[in-house]
């Protein structure tokens, strides 16, 4: 069965602790696409490029060899056979990562690289665009949301725990630019699919929002294996 889930939203919106807690619980592969754009970034600050070289960063984004990795029960960023989990998280490299997926040809090979990266798996994807154009087929589609001040107080304590030292008012203000930057993206900009589920978590509970979302996941995942159960049977049945 190759099931996906899309799931998209603002920044700290809880979209990917969320995200994750799913996967252990469906047992389905995260794809937190928004880690291989933070990749990019990575790779275009360390190569000196201006967010000029469109041809340079396009070369970059088609090739990239990222790899997600369960180390210990802890889900791990490699890149170029490198563990960047932590050097991705960086404010300057997330502000980076924005700017290069606003560029359209990048923007084009990235999606080719996220849908190779889950070819023959059952997925959860997040990100900004993944049930508008990365998958708009996808089985189940949620627009996970929350008002910015909770995203902004949400990011600053994520911060501090990684020892990154910030304000919350410089937190917010990043947030708001990162928000107004994602919603006019010219391609793969952030909005919620009209087939989309709304989860506001603004007063929610990560644990609450995760069984609400499980109540809507659950049956079409079951719908699906059923469904496709019954055609295997078929397809055995007339075999010479």
């Amino acid at each position: 069965m190759n099931f996906v889930v899309a799931i998209d939203g603002p920044a700290a919106s809880g979209k990917g602790t969320i995200t994750r807690k799913l996967a252990d619980e469906l047992e389905l592969t995260v794809l937190p696409t928004g880690d291989t754009y933070r990749c990019l970034g990575l790779e275009v600050l360390k190569k000196g490029y201006g967010i000029d070289q469109v041809y340079e960063i396009t070369e970059l984004a088609r090739q990239l060899d990222i790899q997600l990795r369960n180390v210990n029960g802890k889900e791990l960023v490699y890149l170029n056979g490198e563990d960047v989990s932590n050097e991705i998280r960086e404010p300057a490299i997330s502000k980076l990562s924005s700017l290069v997926s606003s560029i359209v040809k990048v923007r084009e090979q990235m999606v080719l690289l996220q849908r190779r990266m889950a070819e023959g798996k059952n997925v959860i994807a997040e990100g900004r665009d993944m049930g508008t154009v990365v998958f708009p087929n996808a089985d189940v589609k949620l627009y996970i949301d929350a008002n910015e001040e909770v995203r902004a107080d949400r990011r600053y304590k994520e911060y501090l725990s990684n020892g990154i030292n910030i304000t919350y008012e410089e937190v917010l203000e990043q947030l708001r630019w990162r928000d107004e930057n994602d919603k006019n993206k010219k391609v793969g900009a952030l909005k919620k699919a009209d087939d989309a589920i709304l989860i506001d978590t603004t007063v929610m509970t990560i644990d609450e929002a995760v069984e609400k979302i499980k109540s809507e996941i659950q049956p079409k995942m079951v719908k699906k294996k059923s469904k496709e159960s019954k055609s295997e049977y078929n397809e055995d049945d007339f075999d010479m």
